[in-house]
């Protein structure tokens, strides 16, 4: 398609951006609701990031778009964003029906998702080394926040 016609659809760059925000935000969602919880926290815990770490590195650009903002001065649109926002009240909800709702443990899990899929995309695009980290650091993380709760 040429730039005049696309433009005939979008007001501007930033409107196509926003408009594939929305689109993968709901695409991931999408998928998200289609993953079968067990209630086995450990199984669920692993079941979630796979599906996250397989979305993300199937499509790096819309990994990019959605979870690493590398357009300069592209923000989406409240609209999209709620879609996105969606997304990760998803993950907190799962979260608490596991037993956690302290916020840092979303934060850690979000941590972990992305820099698994920041290494797989990196350094071996194509590939699944640190796709097969998956299971391992769910473990660990499924460990640390057990023991932190009883806290």
């Amino acid at each position: 398609m040429q730039a005049p016609s696309l433009y005939s659809y979008f007001d501007s760059k930033d409107a196509i951006y926003d408009a594939m925000f929305a689109q993968g935000a709901g695409a991931f969602l999408e998928g998200k609701a289609g993953i079968d919880l067990t209630g086995d926290a450990l199984a669920d815990l692993k079941a979630i990031m796979h599906y996250f770490v397989r979305f993300c590195t199937s499509d790096p650009a819309r990994y990019q778009l959605l979870f690493q903002r590398t357009i300069p001065g592209f923000e989406p649109s409240a609209e999209s964003f709620a879609i996105s926002v969606e997304g990760l009240q998803a993950t907190r909800v799962a979260l608490a029906e596991l037993g956690f709702t302290d916020p840092e443990v979303l934060d850690l899990l979000t941590a972990i998702g992305t820099g698994l899929t920041d290494q797989q995309i990196s350094n071996d695009p194509g590939g699944d080394r640190w796709i097969g980290l998956v299971d391992e650091a769910m473990e660990m993380f499924f460990a640390h926040v057990s023991q932190r709760s009883k806290r």
